[in-house]
């Protein structure tokens, strides 16, 4: 028997494309779908995302692009947004990638993309070169839109200066917290990443910008005990019972992905919000519970009531990070719903 179960809901990743799709007026959807789709898969959300419209999908590296084209065949624009490297461009050409070129000499055989960087001072030209007959776009990726709309205006007002006179190219410039925001950032293209799944750019709800996530994670009660005051639970004896207190010990630990810093968050038990106590173990968790429940009550670990966002204000990060830190073990189950 699994211990946990993820399950994608595909029709929600269709329809946060909708959403993204409408929010960009006249400008193409690229779906971000690296780092195996944010955990979610990205051969799975990369065929929804095609389906509800986007035109092409980004990935993080070569090796990404190529695992995606061999599944996904003719058709998508693979197009790859970190750097790659001399030994990668053969088979980048292989596979029918496009390029982004940050640093140095543009390759010549395959379309690239040219990167500059308008602050965010990561990888990025700082001037965009004359383009060669290989460059099919310019780009440059913001710093802050999720949170500071004056430093995201003037990044804007960088790209737009500086890629006038390119204007027969395709200009990228807006993720998912520019295309929900700054509609002055759409320009051809936005790459959209974190809205896709469902899950918000801004910590906030992602129900306020029309989005459904589309990740659930579910395990259930595997031991109930009642501890007695001035027992604990856990390693560290982190929290010690003040009263006879009833707790729910659920098989996934860090090990899994659920944090050990996600101590204090509260998951859904038998339909009903709880707190998880005690240090998190490398594979179990405790959850307080007011009565005794019998040993097979459902736990939403991520889902309705225990949304990835509320999980990162208790742990101190981004949803990003927490989604992207599932881990697909075999004892795992996973359930792919394509009509959701």
């Amino acid at each position: 028997m699994p211990r946990s179960t993820l399950t994608i809901d595909l029709g929600a990743i269709r329809g946060n494309a909708k959403t993204l799709r409408r929010a960009l007026g006249g400008a193409e959807l690229w779906a971000v779908v690296k780092a195996d789709g944010y955990g979610h898969g990205a051969v799975d959300v990369g065929r929804a995302a095609l389906e509800a419209e986007a035109t092409a999908l980004c990935v993080a590296t070569v090796p990404e692009g190529v695992v995606l084209r061999s599944a996904l065949r003719a058709g998508p624009r693979l197009i790859v947004l970190g750097p790659a490297t001399g030994d990668e461009l053969v088979g980048a050409q292989e596979a029918g990638l496009e390029l982004t070129v940050a640093d140095g000499r543009v390759p010549e055989g395959l379309p690239v993309h040219l990167k500059l960087d308008t602050g965010m001072g990561r990888w990025g030209l700082a001037e965009l070169p004359a383009p060669t007959r290989d460059v099919v776009g310019v780009m440059s990726h913001f710093a802050s839109a999720d949170c500071d709309r004056a430093f995201t205006e003037r990044q804007i007002e960088r790209f737009r200066e500086a890629t006038e006179p390119l204007a027969h190219l395709t200009r990228h410039l807006a993720n998912s917290a520019g295309v929900l925001r700054f509609p002055a950032a759409r320009f051809d293209a936005g790459r959209c990443g974190i809205a896709l799944y469902g899950l918000s750019p801004f910590g906030a709800d992602p129900a306020d910008d029309g989005l459904e996530p589309a990740l659930a994670w579910e395990s259930e009660l595997a031991q109930v005990k009642q501890l007695q005051p001035g027992e604990s639970t856990g390693y560290g004896r982190r929290w010690i019972a003040e009263r006879p207190t009833w707790i729910g010990i659920v098989p996934v630990g860090y090990a899994d992905g659920f944090r050990r810093d996600l101590t204090g968050t509260e998951v859904v038990v038998g339909g009903e919000g709880r707190r998880v106590v005690g240090t998190i173990s490398m594979d179990a968790l405790t959850v307080e519970l007011d009565e005794q429940l019998p040993v097979g009550t459902p736990v939403t670990l991520v889902g309705a009531g225990a949304s990835a966002e509320a999980h990162a204000r208790v742990a101190g990060t981004i949803n990003y990070e927490l989604v992207t830190g599932i881990c697909r073990a075999p004892e795992r189950a996973l359930r792919v719903v394509t009509d959701g």
